[in-house]
């Protein structure tokens, strides 16, 4: 595999990274949303319930006052009729009718005060719960729009990513690209790593036999590291100088000689 290829390996594998992150970025707004509209939620939630037990308490003050004005009309009743009876006899019965229907009026009417401060109450309670409502939504929105814009932008940002991405990955040859989809497909999070500088994988740390090293330097042949499996480049210094340790130790050979030949020289004139 040649140096450039490898960098390219190494270009995709960074997108793939932004990707992960700019992907975990636009599912954690759908988490920051709804945390941001749950307090909004829950009072509309509680405006609701109080709605609802309003109209329960609405419906109850117009049965009570039913009920009231029918005590009523026959309390009057009674009355008429007590004028009319005709002896100890009835006079007892409608009596004892008139006090039954005068209790049971009283008790409605002390359950329909109740009731109408129960109603009277919640109203208080509703309003006071819609205009914090009305303070949370305008508290709210901004940050939602905000947050919306963040969104929107990150969005932009994966659509270019993942563009650069394709046209990265059409320029890399079809087997290696094959090779980094696998190795990636799994649950490995890096596919490709450089050695280090004395010759280890850079993600599992094991030492790279040195034959396997040379090739990784000069080799086009992808390589792969046997304990990890992931794909080997050679270290980002060796690579944007395009030198290695081959190179190095031809450059020491004349150093050497130079270092040498006064030594030499002074070994001769001690000699003669």
């Amino acid at each position: 595999m040649k140096s450039k290829e490898r960098m390219s390996l190494k270009e995709l594998q960074s997108l793939d990274t932004q990707l992960g992150a700019v992907r975990s970025t636009i599912d954690n707004f759908e988490v920051k949303l709804e945390e941001l509209e749950a307090p909004t939620l829950k009072l509309e939630e509680q405006i609701k319930g109080l709605a609802k037990r309003l109209q329960e308490l609405s419906l109850e003050e117009k049965r009570l006052k039913l009920t009231i004005q029918e005590k009523h009309d026959r309390s009057e009743k009674l009355q008429d009729r007590m004028s009319r009876v005709r002896n100890i006899r009835e006079e007892t019965a409608v009596h004892a009718e008139t006090e039954m229907v005068k209790k049971a009026l009283q008790n409605d009417e002390l359950e329909a005060r109740e009731n109408q401060s129960r109603l009277s109450k919640m109203t208080d309670r509703l309003n006071e719960q819609k205009e914090t409502q009305t303070e949370s939504l305008a508290q709210m929105e901004p940050l939602r729009k905000e947050l919306m814009s963040e969104r929107e932008e990150a969005e932009l940002n994966l659509e270019k990513l993942l563009k650069d991405r394709e046209v990265l990955a059409g320029t890399l040859d079809t087997d290696e690209r094959n090779t980094y989809e696998r190795i990636t497909s799994g649950h490995a999070r890096v596919a490709v790593s450089e050695l280090t500088e004395d010759g280890a994988c850079g993600h599992c740390y094991s030492i790279v036999p040195l034959q396997m090293q040379s090739e990784i330097r000069y080799s086009e042949t992808l390589i792969r590291c046997e304990e990890c499996g992931v794909i080997l480049t050679p270290h980002s210094a060796e690579a944007e100088s395009g030198t290695g340790t081959e190179t190095d130790v031809e450059e020491e050979g004349p150093l050497m000689s130079e270092m040498e030949s006064p030594e030499s020289e002074n070994l001769e004139a001690i000699d003669t």
